[in-house]
């Protein structure tokens, strides 16, 4: 399967719905392409939502968008057994999380107790219901999204929440001429809540899509590239800017987004440069700063391009 050929029909299509955004959406397709939840953090009103939902379009996936607020429980995501009085039996009222898209909106403003109901759900596919495990649909991504500027209210997620996120998208505003273009399309009557009926066209099914999957796993990565991802980590946490660095899973899926990455470029091989570009949007937010840091203006990025900068690249 040619992923390279697939990616810009994605992103025509993307763009009936989507102007701009090419790196976040480039970003989520990669995620999708290596199996992996993305956390989309930017203020509101930049298009997080109807990115998820076009994803879902696209892939001709069932897509499910769930609020997070203080008072949600673990059972109004995962479900919970329910009595029936006609024949006298328990069965299973399964909560939104059993769909294929499922959009964790402001996942932040849940306690950590309704976060955690997500961790078995996005490492296994599957949940436990009062004992039993149910498998989730095929596929099955996570897009959370959460807000970067307001904390009242909020709860910082667990690390054990963020490092089952394969990548942590900035999602900024949108320049000049970008803005204008929105604005036009809603002059002409573009309707957000009705993205079907700006013509968008499936290019995948999940059967395809499995197929696309094994095309990325067929991409070769050498010794050097495997060792070069090994010393970003330990550099990570070697460096004195951070009280925690990148846990091996950050190896891991910094390992599997650079073979998507490099299928989407054309190459059936992995570069240091597919490498260099994912460090961040895998790092970000798995690392945690020194006190120090922040006073002098530093940011997760900042540092692992200081990191980066150490890490001698093999040729």
């Amino acid at each position: 399967m040619d992923l390279q050929t697939l990616y810009t029909q994605m992103r025509r299509e993307a763009a009936r719905v989507i102007v701009g955004q090419e790196r976040v959406l480039e970003q989520v397709f990669v995620a999708l392409l290596a199996n992996g939840h993305v956390l989309l953090e930017g203020v509101p009103g930049t298009a997080k939502t109807l990115l998820a939902n076009t994803l879902a379009h696209l892939i001709q996936a069932q897509f499910v968008r769930v609020q997070f607020t203080p008072d949600l429980m673990p059972s109004d995501i995962i479900g919970t057994s329910v009595f029936d009085f006609n024949s006298g039996r328990f069965y299973l009222k399964r909560g939104p999380i059993f769909t294929q898209i499922l959009l964790a909106d402001e996942i932040n403003r849940a306690p950590a107790k309704t976060q955690a109901a997500l961790l078995e759900a996005m490492e296994e596919r599957q949940v436990s219901i009062e004992g039993r495990t149910e498998a989730l649909p095929f596929p099955f991504m996570v897009l959370a999204t959460q807000n970067p500027i307001e904390y009242e209210g909020t709860y910082p997620l667990p690390e054990a929440q963020l490092d089952r996120f394969l990548f942590k998208v900035l999602v900024d505003y949108a320049p000049a001429e970008v803005e204008r273009e929105v604005l036009r399309r809603y002059h002409q009557g573009f309707d957000a809540h009705d993205v079907a009926a700006t013509g968008l066209h499936a290019l995948l099914t999940p059967e395809t899509l499995s197929e696309a999957r094994q095309a990325v796993t067929a991409v070769t990565v050498q010794e050097s590239i495997v060792d070069y991802i090994t010393r970003i980590a330990f550099a990570s946490r070697q460096s004195p800017e951070l009280l925690l660095g990148g846990s091996p899973r950050a190896s891991i899926s910094l390992l599997l987004s650079s073979k998507a990455y490099a299928a989407i470029q054309g190459r059936d091989y992995v570069v240091p440069d597919d490498v260099k570009a994912l460090v961040p949007p895998v790092y970000r937010h798995r690392v945690i700063l020194r006190p120090e840091a922040e006073i002098e203006g530093l940011d997760a990025d900042a540092v692992m391009e200081q990191v980066l900068a150490k890490v001698e690249v093999p040729r």
